[in-house]
């Protein structure tokens, strides 16, 4: 599973000309899912992009979650393109991709298990939907995670 994480001054998602979802002050988190991930994948990171400390303290440094912003938001847009595989050609290959018979529920549990974990409903996109996702980054602050490529340390 892959994620880009974009601290946001607000995001919004349009489908068909009307508003869908928006968020003022938070986390616009792109997920991308592949078959072999699994809740583990999930819970693994929900909990880091709960926990990471990318919003600045009153000293000015990045050391704060989320969760100690006021009024923060989450929004989670599906994007298949995130696990696109550039390694030959020019035209990525989305082989890796699910279909939406496994996508659909992981990014549902997905959005569920981070909505429990902030202990606040998060903002979603449409599964599959043509959507226009606008966006304010904060910094810029950009953070790529995939599941299957953990940092120990």
């Amino acid at each position: 599973m892959r994620t880009v994480i974009q601290r946001v001054r607000s995001a919004s998602v349009d489908i068909e000309g009307k508003r869908h979802s928006e968020i003022g002050h938070g986390l616009l988190v792109l997920v991308g899912i592949e078959d072999r991930d699994t809740e583990q994948d999930i819970d693994y990171l929900c909990h880091k992009i709960a926990q990471m400390r990318i919003f600045d303290d009153e000293q000015g440094v990045m050391n704060l979650p989320v969760t100690a912003v006021e009024d923060f938001g989450i929004l989670v847009v599906s994007q298949f393109t995130l696990m696109a595989s550039t390694r030959k050609g020019n035209r990525p290959s989305y082989i890796h991709a699910s279909r939406p018979d496994f996508a659909v529920p992981m990014y549902e549990k997905f959005c569920s298990l981070l909505s429990n974990v902030v202990g606040k409903q998060v903002q979603t996109g449409v599964f599959g939907a043509d959507m226009k996702v606008a966006l304010i980054n904060d910094g810029p602050v950009t953070i790529i995670m995939d599941s299957h490529l953990k940092e120990d340390f």
